[in-house]
């Protein structure tokens, strides 16, 4: 498979991903519910290296580098799912979802820019522009 299908994959398993969050969000804890979709998280992933391991082909390189990146990534996730948590129990709209994950992706595509040195096509820029005027049409969006 290409990368787009990954890409497919990966949108639809984020959405449903915020969905059940807000779902989950009525009847849990922010911390404990965060902590059971890290916990499942890293159990699913765990069950994907032992099938590398002895199923598959394992080819899992390691650095220092890569660990302290992916140290920092889990804290964005963690804090991030306690921030969604949050979100839903304070009354957050799951359509709000799709504008917040546009601010997250403008971080994204401008660092990709500006760090990464990709190219600044206009409709990319473009997209930056309006996924942020989405997250802050979303502070004025009636509840």
């Amino acid at each position: 498979m290409n990368w787009f299908g990954y890409a497919v994959g990966a949108s639809i398993l984020y959405g449903l991903h915020q969905i059940f969050t807000k779902i989950a969000s009525k009847g849990i804890g922010d911390g404990v519910g965060g902590f059971i979709v890290e916990a499942t998280a890293a159990t699913t992933i765990g069950l994907y290296l032992l099938w590398l391991k002895f199923g598959g082909e394992w080819n899992q390189p390691i650095s220092s580098e890569g660990v302290f990146y992916s140290v920092l990534t889990g804290i964005c996730v963690g804090v991030g799912t306690l921030f969604f948590f949050l979100l839903f129990q304070k009354g957050g709209p799951l359509s709000s979802v799709p504008m917040i994950l546009a601010g997250g992706a403008s971080l994204m595509a401008l660092a990709g820019i500006v760090f990464f040195k990709e190219p600044a096509y206009a409709p990319r820029i473009l997209g930056i522009v309006l996924s942020l005027a989405g997250l802050f049409l979303l502070k004025y969006s009636p509840k």
